[in-house]
């Protein structure tokens, strides 16, 4: 249900009056703020700030049934509050206040988050995320992925750091040149779109498919393809798409037939978007080239059979992780908890609540 503009203006005075007329409705943080102390610390000019001290799920459950985030409006979370209260699961949302109708993930996916039981709850919990403010510094960790793998470089740098120059002997694989090579974007989204840009300036040919053909505009040049198409055509193929049910292993031992033999897979998207084991399985018997990775399928644990493959480039979840991107996150996460609190609305409702808005 959508507020009109008027009913907007009363939210805070509505909740304020809801909880006696001189409080202040609460935010809850749940994580760690590690940049913007500043915007955080702001809010309490129209709320007031409280936390958990909770260390696992079993506690933060504790917490609320005890009644301690009672008169709680808006959440923020972050990718690591995971490990004090679990996934954002029916179990979860059905024990936190009714009075919080607000949740500030900050990060662009939210697989963390299950969006349809925070809709099914009466009053249903809101949720937003930080959609584009990743793309670049994600991107840029994508085509570093995409050189690399490319390149082979993982296995110079594996024998240089054991004094063996560039192996003893030299690696039988030479690597490739991007340039030429067609790029599978599974997943144009704003990272997907960004990276087409920077492909493109390393003379890359840039195919993509989505559930939806984008407009011109936003392809701006490149070639909507179906699923089979891209897995078939791909010199490197590029997953650039949000976890979900219908994207789990998306990319399996049947995909995996489907590619050229020699094929390069990069993955900033999220672990579980590609079935590990059978990728292990294709890079051993020489189907896939090489891997770059900046996301695993059991993070922090990552597959024995990628660490042992010198052919795989392994980065540990670094795709936002810069001053500026997560500062941007954190600030944009920060605006959402304000604007909820003050208007009623998320400035990025995640898509699935969009057109949704705090009832009366």
């Amino acid at each position: 249900m959508s507020l009109t503009s008027s009913e907007q203006k009363h939210s805070f005075s509505q909740h304020s009056a809801a909880m006696g007329s001189n409080s202040k409705p609460k935010a809850l943080l749940l994580g760690q703020i590690d940049h913007a102390h500043s915007a955080w610390g702001s809010l309490a000019d129209i709320a007031e700030l409280v936390t958990t001290k909770a260390t696992n799920r079993a506690e933060f459950i504790q917490e609320c049934q005890s009644g301690k985030f009672d008169g709680v409006l808006a959440a923020y979370r972050t990718f690591g509050s995971a490990s004090i209260t679990g996934l954002i699961d029916e179990e979860l949302v059905n024990v936190l206040p009714k009075t919080m109708r607000y949740l500030a993930h900050c990060g662009a996916g939210y697989d963390q988050v299950d969006v349809h039981a925070c809709s099914a709850r009466s009053p249903p919990l809101l949720v937003s995320n930080v959609p584009t403010a990743v793309d670049d510094a994600t991107a840029d960790v994508n085509m570093f992925l995409i050189i690399g793998a490319l390149r082979n470089f993982n296995t110079g740098m594996l024998a240089l750091r054991e004094g063996k120059w560039r192996g003893q002997p030299t690696p039988p694989k030479l690597g490739h040149d991007p340039q030429g090579k067609v790029l599978g974007i599974l997943g144009m989204g704003g990272i997907g779109r960004n990276l087409k840009k920077k492909a493109e300036a390393f003379g890359m040919k840039i195919i993509y498919h989505n559930r939806r053909k984008l407009d011109e505009k936003l392809a701006d040049g490149a070639e909507y393809v179906s699923f089979d198409e891209l897995l078939g055509r791909s010199d490197v193929i590029s997953l650039n798409l949000p976890l979900n049910k219908n994207t789990r292993h998306i990319i399996s031992h049947p995909e995996f037939a489907k590619m050229k033999n020699g094929v390069v897979i990069v993955n900033t998207a999220r672990g579980a978007v590609i079935d590990e084991e059978a990728m292990v399985q294709a890079l051993d018997s020489g189907k896939v080239f090489s891997v770059g990775l900046d996301v695993f399928e059991d993070e922090p644990n990552v597959h024995p059979g990628l660490v042992r493959n010198p052919n795989v480039m392994l980065v540990p979840h670094m795709g936002t992780w810069t001053v500026e991107t997560q500062t941007a996150m954190e600030e944009w996460a920060i605006d959402n908890v304000r604007l909820a609190i003050e208007t009623g609305k998320f400035k990025s409702p995640v898509p699935e609540q969009e057109g949704m808005a705090m009832a009366s």
